[in-house]
């Protein structure tokens, strides 16, 4: 049987204390230094350790400051159903169940050229500009996940919708803004996957760089099957957890 990773161990041994109420929430944790002596490693696996319980949601990593038991703290439900629009009002809808307040800060840039990966998505060539949205999601002022959607120029240009942030439609979603210019949305696509955070997700989220979240890739088609909008969405799994409904027939 292959011999389970030193940093493994050390993490179910730091679990393990914490479970035992030798450091409470809110507590700071001995220096790396000093648990590695005690625990005969090189600080090297203490750090890898830590890092596997703060990508967990046990431990948080102060900057500048050292490593402390989280906080314990409700995960935020996102709900994705068949039957109603994903976008800000269903955000919204998801945290006042939960009795909180939804709110999201959002920045778009017209005439930006389609990546290959976003361009395939969409069905248009590569380098084609498109108007790329960042949306940074949170609940009672706390970041929950963040999203970046790209529409293609030649559908929306020249329109009171070619913001999704902007004019009379401003974050209303996608079906809504495109039926303002006379596009019917038919269906929606979501593939959901693991996956761990960047740099600049860990940042905008306040997690631990390579933590682990899901990436859902969302595509929305017009009824003549065109792509209209893509979108990335990243969920930490220490803060959302994902529910996914779909009616029933009994015939």
């Amino acid at each position: 049987m292959r011999e389970q990773p030193s940093y493994l161990r050390i993490a179910d041994v730091l679990r393990q204390r914490i479970a035992e109420h030798e450091w409470s929430p809110g507590d700071q944790l001995p220096s790396r230094a000093d648990l590695a002596r005690e625990c005969g490693v090189s600080d090297a696996v203490i750090r890898r350790a830590q890092e596997a319980l703060i990508s967990q949601g046990l431990l948080e990593g102060r900057a500048g400051s050292g490593t402390y038991v989280a906080e314990p703290h409700q995960r935020l439900l996102m709900v994705r159903a068949r039957d109603r629009e994903q976008g800000d009002s269903s955000f919204r809808t998801d945290m006042a169940a939960l009795g909180k307040k939804a709110t999201w800060e959002s920045r778009s840039d017209a005439m930006v050229p389609a990546p290959g990966h976003i361009a395939e998505r969409l069905g248009v060539p590569e380098g084609d500009y498109c108007v790329r949205t960042s949306y940074e999601f949170l609940a009672d002022g706390r970041p929950s996940h963040v999203l970046t959607s790209w529409e293609p120029y030649s559908i929306t240009g020249g329109t009171l919708v070619v913001m999704p942030d902007g004019g009379p439609l401003a974050g209303k979603g996608v079906p809504r803004r495109m039926a303002e210019i006379g596009i019917k949305i038919s269906r929606v696509v979501e593939r959901p996957g693991p996956g761990h955070a960047n740099a600049e997700e860990a940042d905008l989220l306040g997690i631990q760089r390579g933590a682990l979240v899901t990436r859902i890739q969302r595509t929305y088609y017009s009824d003549d099957g065109r792509a209209v909008e893509t979108a990335d969405i990243v969920v930490p799994e220490s803060l959302c957890a994902i529910e996914y409904e779909f009616p029933v027939s009994s015939s």
